[in-house]
Formats: structure tokens, C-alpha cells, sequence
């Protein structure tokens, strides 16, 4: 079984997320975010589909959204795609910068 990805984040956006509110969570384009992406996504998506190169058909994927960094936080399992782009200043993406997108399709459990 593979390892489920898990991203810590305030409670003001793990809030958001769970009433429906917020559809979108943001992680910069960094070494550390390719590699546990990666993980989840693939190779092959990151580094071509996401950018238009082959298959463009974004995989939908299981991740973990926990509030905080404890192992005793609550945390929500969400089915997201990934994608790049700018994000919504109201959802807590600066103007301008492109960011990883994971765009929540599914609050499956909290």
C-alpha cells in the first residue's frame, strides 16, 4: 500500500476546506514539494502532464489535510487533483506566483 501524503494546515483554511468553502489548497513550486508529489502523483504527471507535455489528464489522488502537526490533529481525507497556477488571494496565495494547485474534488472522511 502506498504511503498517503500529509499536509499540515491552519485552521482557517482546514475550516474552509471541510464546509466547501475554500476548493483549493497551495504549496510552493520547490524541491521538497516536487519529491512528495511525486510520490503521490508520479513522475511522469509532474514533470510533463502538469506542464501540457503527454497525458494532460490530471490523476485524482487520495490526500490527508491535517490542522497542525500533530499526529492527534484532526485531519480530513480529500481526493485533489494537481495542477500549476496562480491561486486566490482570499485562499492565501500571494498575486501573481505560481504555486502546486491541489484542486479538491471530494472531502471523503473527517
Amino acid at each position: 500500500m502506498m504511503k498517503m501524503l500529509v499536509l499540515p494546515i491552519k485552521k482557517k483554511w482546514y475550516d474552509m476546506i471541510l464546509s466547501g468553502e475554500k476548493t483549493e489548497e497551495y504549496r510552493e513550486i520547490k524541491p521538497y514539494y516536487d519529491s512528495r508529489f511525486e510520490s503521490v502523483f508520479g513522475c511522469q504527471w509532474l514533470f510533463r502532464g502538469i506542464d501540457g507535455v503527454g497525458d494532460t489528464t490530471p490523476p485524482e489522488k487520495e490526500i490527508i489535510f491535517r490542522n497542525g502537526y500533530s499526529r492527534s490533529s484532526r485531519q480530513a481525507k480529500a481526493t485533489c487533483t494537481l495542477t500549476k497556477g496562480t491561486g486566490n488571494p482570499e485562499w492565501g496565495a500571494e498575486p501573481g506566483v505560481k504555486y502546486y494547485v491541489l484542486h479538491i474534488k471530494k472531502i471523503q472522511e473527517a
